[in-house]
């Protein structure tokens, strides 16, 4: 496997064998997520850092290693309410030209379980579930709470395909792969474990994004991670 395109393997081996082997045997083989998962990371992890050229490489891989066409969907357009839609949407179309090559019909089978008049209330559950009792009154708090229990959480949480500790993972690197967004980290790494997706799984996940997002972010998140998870022993 490589993350380098045939042109920059014959104009850049040297650097091209350093990362490669950093990024598939080393961090790779780590052996503490399965290949799917490890998968499903990075591509959220790409779109966090606007990574198009190596999403490009690396879906057909997520493909070969189970991540199937639903979850890559779920993934894009989760990634909307976070990074927004002028970050995602050349993500949408190099997923459609890539699925489509693959000979996959598009579009997929239809994922939503909420309408307008149900996603606020479905959202609004969701972030009880992840965040606790204190949500419930949340949306109240002006348009933007509102918007981001029915938007981020009704719209798109509530979807199938994706179930709730692997929406809130890909969330979590969103966040940690576009930087700058600290409290919002540290708060979905809360949410993480308060669901079961523990302090050690986070670490391990990010060990595996490492070379896509490089080490300032990585720390980062794990500073987060660390935060987080104070705090919730503390509870």
């Amino acid at each position: 496997m490589t993350n380098f395109s045939e042109e920059i393997k014959k104009t850049d081996p040297e650097f091209a064998e350093i990362f490669d082997y950093f990024a598939f045997d080393e961090v790779g083989n780590q052996n503490n997520l399965d290949s799917k998962s490890r998968f499903m990371v990075i591509l959220a992890s790409l779109m966090g850092c606007h990574g198009m050229e190596e999403y490009k490489l690396i879906l057909p891989m997520a493909l070969e290693n189970d991540v199937t066409p639903v979850e890559v969907k779920e993934i894009v357009y989760q990634a909307t309410a976070y990074l927004g839609i002028g970050r995602t949407y050349p993500f949408l179309t190099i997923t459609n030209e890539i699925l489509e090559t693959e000979g996959i019909s598009l579009p997929l089978e239809p994922q939503g379980t909420v309408m307008k008049e149900t996603r606020r209330e479905a959202g609004t559950q969701v972030q009880v579930d992840i965040f606790g009792e204190g949500m419930k009154e949340f949306w109240k708090g002006g348009p933007i709470n509102k918007w981001l229990a029915a938007n981020c959480f009704g719209d798109y949480y509530t979807r199938k395909g994706l179930d709730l500790k692997q929406r809130e993972i890909i969330t979590f690197c969103f966040l940690a792969a576009q930087g700058g967004c600290e409290p919002q980290l540290t708060s979905h790494a809360a949410g993480n474990m308060r669901i079961g997706n523990s302090k050690d799984y986070l670490m391990n996940v990010v060990s595996h994004i490492v070379p896509y997002i490089g080490y300032p972010r990585s720390l980062n998140a794990i500073a987060c991670i660390n935060e987080a998870a104070a705090k919730f022993v503390c509870e």
